[in-house]
């Protein structure tokens, strides 16, 4: 089922669906594997996988620092997608990868979209790849019938976000504030507004990540976003009480995200 399908599908069971973010290879190769069984167990909806690198200019500290031990332990990115492929193949929720645009240019563009496409994966999230420099990656990604998901910005002006539309896939990453992941966010009516500028700009899904940490920002998203993104939470949850704690963490949060009043 195509990524955008699958989540209009789902959101008729929930009012607000859950994806969560890892870094593969962090802590370790095995450990990554057991994080995201729980994940799905716990009840997640989508996951996205990130392929480390060395300069993570959209990720904050925490993010920084798994990209950091994962690479020191040996990760690459064959090893990342044969990771990703095994995922795809042992679980029943779809998978998109993140990384930045050196990883894809290095590997060769149309031969990572080949490898996604052929390991079942659904599409892939390039923060530092605007549509204009993007050609050849959306060709590729079209070829490979994978979808290319963009990010919006509180910064991204209307024309902006209508533009960006044209060529997005599967959903956007609406970014919740401006900088690196990690820090809180609030839950702002300024917030409220630009998520309405969003849902004006694209039919797509919207996918709303940074700062997200518990239900209350699950139920802060009802009516305003489909998708909620929880990735350096869940990084500090598993650094602080282990495989448990993120099994806990999912499972909080998508009780959190079922139909009903606020």
């Amino acid at each position: 089922m195509a990524l955008e399908s699958y989540i209009k599908a789902r959101r008729r069971q929930r009012d607000v669906l859950l994806m969560t973010h890892i870094v593969i290879g962090y802590p370790d190769y095995g450990r990554s594997m057991q994080t995201v069984e729980a994940m799905v167990e716990a009840g997640v909806d989508l996951m996205e996988l990130q392929v480390p690198f060395s300069e993570p200019i959209a990720d904050g500290p925490v993010i920084l620092g798994a990209n950091q031990r994962a690479l020191a332990g040996g990760m690459t990115v064959s090893g990342c997608l044969d990771f990703a492929g095994k995922c795809a193949q042992r679980f029943d929720i779809p998978f998109v990868i993140m990384s930045y645009y050196n990883i894809l240019h290095r590997y060769g563009v149309a031969a990572f979209a080949d490898r996604m496409s052929g390991l079942g994966l659904k599409g892939a999230i390039v923060p530092d790849l605007p549509p204009e420099e993007a050609r050849e990656y959306l060709n590729a990604m079209d070829r490979a019938c994978l979808d290319p998901i963009l990010l919006y910005s509180p910064n991204t002006s209307d024309e902006r976000m209508a533009y960006l539309a044209e060529h997005a896939r599967g959903f956007v990453y609406c970014v919740a504030r401006p900088g690196v992941t990690g820090a809180a966010t609030e839950f702002s009516e300024e917030l409220t507004e630009y998520l309405g500028r969003c849902r004006a700009a694209t039919e797509l899904p919207l996918a709303v990540g940074l700062g997200i940490r518990d239900g209350k920002g699950m139920k802060y998203l009802r009516g305003k976003a489909d998708i909620a993104i929880v990735g350096s939470h869940s990084i500090r949850t598993f650094d602080e009480q282990g495989t448990p704690g993120i099994r806990s963490l999912v499972q909080s949060l998508v009780a959190a995200s079922a139909i009903g009043p606020p």
